[in-house]
């Protein structure tokens, strides 16, 4: 697939199934994520892998939190069970560096490019995988497991895998609904 051929028709796929990326797939996939743009280059990214028993500890830090916040029993379900709705979760993390010219939230637009970076990189190798986000990115409890601190944050949690059925075609949409020229 060439690479125009693969951001133009870019689907997140809901169900992954193993294998999850490995060796050289996954090198390809970090070191993807590496090349993000990345003024001044800070380098503010760090990338917290899970799969196996990852994905346990990664459930019971989602859970914790939940409990923490003496969610219903949908919610508390929902929390034991995410990370499995895919081999492999990669934790996507802006790491802020003091900068007089790049503000955090620069920085946390370079972690966010990294994250479709990876997933790019993911789906050009057979794999595919879903960027999700939500409270529990910035829930007290799950920064403090991922060492997030100050304006750090988890700009979103990776799902990777093979895919279990054939993504759908993307919708069309009418450039002139998105597209204006000064």
């Amino acid at each position: 697939m060439d690479a125009l051929e693969l951001l133009l028709n870019r689907r997140s796929m809901g169900k992954l199934k193993e294998p999850a990326p490995e060796g050289k797939a996954l090198e390809n996939i970090i070191r993807a994520g590496l090349r993000a743009p990345d003024h001044g280059n800070l380098t503010p990214w760090k990338f917290v892998i899970a799969q196996g028993d990852g994905r346990k500890k990664l459930a019971a830090i989602l859970l914790a939190a939940a409990q923490s916040d003496d969610s219903e029993a949908a919610v508390l379900e929902k929390a034991k069970h995410a990370p499995f709705r895919a081999p492999m979760v990669i934790t996507v993390i802006a790491k802020v560096k003091s900068h007089p010219k790049v503000p955090a939230v620069e920085q946390h637009w370079s972690a966010a490019c990294a994250v479709e970076a990876m997933q790019m990189a993911a789906v050009a190798q057979g794999f595919q995988g879903f960027w999700r986000s939500g409270n529990w990115m910035f829930h007290p409890s799950v920064r403090e497991a991922f060492g997030v601190q100050g304006d750090d944050e988890i700009v979103g949690f990776l799902y990777l895998g093979t895919p279990e059925t054939t993504p759908m075609s993307p919708p069309e949409r009418d450039l002139s609904q998105f597209v204006e020229f000064l």
